[in-house]
């Protein structure tokens, strides 16, 4: 009895010392709660003092947002300048440099708010807690509570992934979703920007790959296969002056965009436009109305010098476009069946020493990372990278599974882990969701619990797993409110997978802070399940 008492008290006091914590998202490394007598009062007259004018991006961001939602706007200057001035909000980049990337102190006291980092990143990410600290009625005093914090990313690949070929978002939701991850410290967006379904980036040397790679004729009707066709034409795309000022956005966010230009398969938009780079140069291809077409339509490029060319001059515009270090190529779901079939395939293969069609892929992938590392980037590819030989430089994402990553980070090459049954968020939420979904299902849960250093990888091995990252597939997301419907709240439990201790996590702990959280994608306007509400 006496057990059980001491038990019930523990727990009592662990529950009281966590309800006077606030309720953050991905959970911080360390916090430890002041006193309300030294909470600060956030007022028209607030300042921003900051000590480098690099700092003015982190400056402008929680600026803006205090305009947005709380109507306040303060003003910033030189920290050297104002350093004993009081009811200020102190950004400060310090000399020492911490052994934890991107780690970020966080102290709030009556009088000043300080962020200070060795990093410019830190200070951003201390600015997103700030801005988690922040109270949710604007109609009262704005106080927020006194905390000190400690902070830094577990992973230093924090990705989420949006596929625009099946369904294409405009620029002004792109930064949106931008926004979103930078609001849960989310570091990289990977933009699928071509497919089967549609090309969506402007090339000059090769107009048509949006004058009619862009289109469809339609697209069909409810979950694959369909009932039908909407024959509706569908499409659109982003001029190299729209990329330029997404890339500009993100980089204000600290967030680098790898862009994703597919090869060698799913390339029935590139074929519409240029077929003579398919394996049946004389058929007349059309940009693809249906999904789940892998293996039912020829989508593959012949490997011949015209397209390595072709693939270069994309290649090359895109890189000198995007300031990324990487560049996702695809790599996956390539069909071999029409490689097989080609003569002109057969004869690339026996002229080259190939000695089946896997090889053949890892022949196409290993000359176009020498391409792209010749201009000092590197490539990522889908897992099937590493079907018939793994390029010297290649990032591996894995998607089937975990078995690729691990594979991969045994041949100490770097891995994002992305397995489709713990990262897909295009699947269902629910057993019986509200809207039409991909037909699999991942619960919250899930991706909460998830590990992305397998346990089969030696302590050693396991430095290779770089981070992790959520994919989100639009051939059933149509629209932005529908993209947050499936983004939210699962974006929050992959922000703590990837950025929280190991240790630290708790799912029952985590449902609790989320009620606070969806509080704040109230105020902020932002499309949710409402059915977490009643969890």
């Amino acid at each position: 009895m006496k057990i059980l008492c001491t038990f019930i008290l523990s727990l009592f006091l662990y529950q009281a010392s966590q309800a006077q914590l606030p309720n953050l998202i991905p959970l911080p490394v360390s916090v430890k709660a002041g006193t309300p007598e030294n909470n600060f009062s956030l007022t028209s007259r607030t300042s921003i003092l900051i000590s480098d004018t690099a700092l003015n991006k982190s400056s402008a961001y929680l600026t803006g947002f205090l305009q947005k939602y709380y109507t306040i706007s303060p003003t910033t200057a030189p920290y050297s300048a104002h350093e004993n001035k009081t009811n200020v909000i102190n950004l400060i980049r310090t000399a020492s440099v911490s052994p934890n990337q991107d780690q970020y102190t966080l102290s709030v006291l009556k009088d000043r708010v300080t962020i200070s980092a060795s990093t410019d990143e830190g200070i951003f990410y201390g600015v997103q807690t700030l801005i988690q600290l922040l109270p949710l009625n604007t109609d009262n005093a704005l106080s927020i509570p006194s905390v000190e914090i400690i902070d830094y990313p577990r992973f230093s690949y924090r990705g989420m992934h949006l596929d625009v070929s099946r369904h294409f978002f405009d620029v002004t939701f792109v930064k949106q979703y931008i926004d979103y991850l930078a609001l849960h410290k989310m570091n990289y967006f990977h933009w699928h920007l071509t497919d089967d379904h549609g090309w969506r980036i402007e090339i000059k040397k090769y107009p048509r790959l949006t004058e009619v790679g862009a289109w469809r004729d339609g697209s069909i009707i409810g979950l694959y296969p369909g009932t039908g066709n909407d024959h509706i034409r569908y499409g659109g795309f982003y001029t190299q002056e729209q990329i330029k000022d997404v890339i500009k956005y993100a980089r204000e966010r600290y967030i680098t965009i790898i862009p994703e230009i597919e090869m060698p398969a799913h390339s029935m938009a590139v074929l519409a436009a240029y077929p003579e780079l398919g394996t049946e140069p004389s058929k007349k291809y059309e940009v693809a109305q249906t999904w789940g077409i892998f293996n039912k339509f020829n989508n593959v490029l012949q490997p011949t010098e015209q397209t390595f060319s072709f693939l270069e001059d994309v290649l090359t515009e895109v890189m000198q476009l995007f300031p990324s270090p990487y560049i996702h190529i695809g790599g996956d779901e390539g069909s071999k069946i029409w490689w097989k079939q080609s003569a002109l395939s057969q004869k690339i293969m026996k002229d080259n020493k190939l000695k089946d069609e896997s090889a053949l892929q890892s022949y196409i992938i290993h000359r176009i990372e020498k391409f792209v590392n010749s201009k000092g980037k590197n490539i990522i590819g889908w897992d099937e990278i590493l079907d018939g030989g793994l390029a010297p430089n290649a990032i591996v994402m894995s998607w089937r599974g975990e078995k690729g990553g691990i594979a991969a980070a045994k041949q100490q090459h770097k891995v994002i882990m992305t397995p489709e049954n713990m990262m897909y968020f295009n699947h269902s939420q629910f057993l019986k969701d509200d809207s039409l979904t991909a037909a699999k299902y991942l619960p919250l849960d899930v991706v909460y619990n998830y590990e992305p250093v397998a346990k089969e990888l030696s302590p050693a091995e396991g430095k290779f797993v770089w981070g992790g990252q959520g994919n989100l597939w639009s051939e059933y997301i149509t629209n932005p409110a529908k993209v947050n419907y499936m983004l939210f709240p699962r974006l929050d439990a992959l922000s703590e997978v990837l950025w929280s201790p190991k240790e630290s996590r708790n799912f029952t702990d985590f449902q609790r802070r989320l009620k606070t959280q969806f509080k704040r994608y109230d105020l902020m306007n932002i499309n949710y399940s409402k059915r977490y509400l009643d969890q």
